[in-house]
């Protein structure tokens, strides 16, 4: 599903506008994005939490010609599912 089957979703289930349903889903987004940048986390009890995580510096391989290479450390988010959306993916219950 890419975001303007998303956006149609999410209108229909909710008998919204698609232009209201996309304004939703950016500011979904928007708001996610910038408190995540925060390196604060968001927690949506049943679908899961995104976090901003630490990511130590590496050593590396060019693919192409094998020569090493040092990759820098970085902040990265990261998606942690919940529960709930565990078992939805399983299906159990």
């Amino acid at each position: 599903m890419n975001k303007s089957e998303l956006i149609e979703a999410l209108a229909k289930e909710t008998d919204l506008s698609k232009a209201a349903a996309a304004r939703a889903i950016d500011a979904l987004l928007g708001i996610v994005t910038k408190t995540v940048a925060k390196k604060q986390d968001v927690q949506l009890i049943g679908f899961g939490t995104f976090k901003a995580v630490k990511r130590a510096a590496r050593a590396g391989k060019n693919p192409r010609t094998g020569e090493a290479l040092k990759i820098a450390a970085a902040t990265v988010p990261k998606f942690t599912p919940g529960a709930a959306f565990k078992a939805a993916v399983n299906k159990k219950k």
